[in-house]
């Protein structure tokens, strides 16, 4: 859940409006997060079932079949090697002789380690609380935009859009369809670049007294250099705006694109300096394994996941239920 939305003394944007974010988790069942990740759970948590079943040693040639799964399940190499190497560890210090044994402290070591995308991001004080929006082409930013916004309404938050995507022809029309059925504001120009709309909606937000402002940017892929120091740019003029802006950055990451998840947030990491992260289409990929790798990288919290195509359709992220689902049986 984004910082800003729990009680804390120095935001204006505090207050306990909490509960009413946390309804769309609290819905969420075990069943529908198991219905959710059915794919990645074909690809890994199946598999790795397999292993446990038809093996009842605790060998070194149980540990290499775990492995390959692991590496061809999107896990990364970093993130299997750490997992393989802690639960060896276990094994051998608790002289673990069942493979079922094995199993349960490799369950506990990838929840150990998803956990990590589960601590809450550092508070940056401010009002309006600005997000900027980033990541690579067609990984749903402005969808997010749109689904963010119902959440934080229905909190009893206003709040505010900037059409920063001035790339994409239809971007525009896309965030002002989101404004409209949400009931928000929508601040964009005409022929305007990134950081003058941002700028604008920034300036507007305060003078309306808005609680949020969320900030919609052009898609990019990181080997474009030009256009990762235009979003440094952005983020710059921002804080001409207001001091505190943006007051968090979250990065948008489409689960299909797997192991390549990890090179995204590392470079708009060094570009920007990513205080969240939200996945989308969680649903429809085999490679939710991807989240490992990510958290292997750096302690980057996930706040939402996307499982679905309504606009209900964006739930905070659990590690705990992610791994339930990964290993029900």
């Amino acid at each position: 859940m984004f910082s800003f939305l729990k009680p804390r003394k120095v935001s204006k944007v505090s207050d306990n409006s909490e509960e009413a974010v946390q309804t769309a988790s609290e819905s969420m069942s075990r069943k529908s997060w198991a219905d959710s990740l059915s794919l990645t759970r074909s690809k890994l948590g199946k598999r790795i079932a397999e292993i446990f079943s038809t093996n009842t040693l605790v060998d070194d040639d149980l540990f290499e079949q775990l492995e390959t799964v692991l590496l061809t399940s999107d896990v990364g190499v970093s993130a299997t090697q750490q997992l393989i190497k802690k639960t060896r560890s276990i094994a051998k210090k608790n002289n673990l002789q069942t493979a079922s044994e094995v199993k349960g402290a490799l369950k506990t070591e990838m929840l150990s380690l998803l956990n990590r995308l589960s601590n809450p991001s550092q508070e940056k004080a401010g009002h309006p609380y600005v997000i900027l929006i980033a990541g690579v082409n067609g990984a749903g930013k402005t969808t997010t935009i749109g689904k963010l916004t119902k959440q934080f309404t229905e909190a009893g938050k206003s709040v505010l859009l900037a059409a920063g995507d001035t790339f994409r022809a239809a971007a525009e029309e896309q965030i002002k369809i989101w404004g409209e059925r949400n009931q928000v504001t929508v601040v964009s120009q005409e022929r305007g670049d990134s950081a003058a709309v941002i700028f604008d909606a920034i300036q507007s937000a305060q003078s309306k007294n808005i609680d949020i402002v969320l900030a919609d940017t052009a898609g990019r892929l990181p080997t474009q250099k030009h256009l990762m120091a235009e979003l440094e740019k952005v983020k710059r003029v921002m804080g001409k705006a207001i001091d505190t802006a943006p007051n968090e950055v979250t990065l948008v990451i489409d689960a299909n694109t797997g192991q390549n998840a990890i090179e995204q947030v590392k470079s708009f990491d060094k570009a920007l300096g990513v205080d969240s992260i939200v996945l989308t289409k969680l649903d429809g990929t085999a490679k939710g394994g991807c989240l490992f790798g990510v958290a292997e990288y750096r302690d980057i919290p996930i706040k939402y996941v996307g499982i679905g195509e309504g606009i209900e359709d964006l739930i905070p992220f659990s590690a705990e239920d992610f791994i339930d689902a990964m290993f029900e049986e």
